[in-house]
C-alpha cells in the first residue's frame, strides 16, 4: 500500500474515534435532555447498554493506564506512512490542542471517571427500558 493509503486508514480511525467520542458525550447529554423532556427514546434499553458499556471501557482504560486501540491503531498507519504520530492519548492530544493545555494523565484519568460516575447515576435516575413507550 501506498503512503497515502495509509493517512486515508489513520484518518478513518480518526474519524472512528471521533464518532465514538461523540457517542458517549453527546449520547449523555441526549439522555439527560431526554429525562428533562420526557423523551421515551432516551431510555432505549439497548443504546443505554451501550453507551454505558463504551463509559466504562474508555475509564477502565485510563485507570489501567492503556492507550485506546483507535489511538494505538491510528498512531501505527500514521507511522507507516512516514507521517510522525502524536506521543500522548487521542483525548489528550485534541484536548491540549483545542483548548492549550498540557494536562498530566490523572486529569483525563478523573474526568473519564467522573463522566462514567455520571452515566451510572443517570442509568439510575432515569432507567433505561427494554420497550419504551
Amino acid at each position: 500500500m501506498t503512503s497515502d493509503t495509509y493517512l486515508l486508514l489513520a484518518d478513518a480511525v480518526l474519524l472512528l474515534h471521533v464518532s465514538v467520542v461523540l457517542f458517549i458525550v453527546g449520547g449523555q447529554l441526549f439522555i439527560l435532555l431526554g429525562a428533562l423532556c420526557g423523551w421515551q427514546q432516551a431510555r432505549n434499553f439497548r443504546f443505554r447498554a451501550l453507551h454505558l458499556a463504551a463509559i466504562v471501557v474508555v475509564a477502565l482504560q485510563a485507570w489501567l493506564g492503556v492507550l485506546c486501540p483507535l489511538t494505538t491503531l491510528e498512531m501505527a498507519l500514521r507511522r507507516t506512512a512516514g507521517v510522525a504520530a502524536y506521543e500522548e492519548s487521542f483525548i489528550a492530544h485534541w484536548l491540549s490542542r483545542v483548548l492549550y493545555y498540557d494536562l498530566p494523565g490523572w486529569v483525563f484519568v478523573l474526568a473519564y471517571t467522573l463522566f462514567g460516575f455520571l452515566v451510572v447515576v443517570s442509568w439510575y435516575w432515569e432507567p433505561p427500558r427494554r420497550n419504551p413507550r
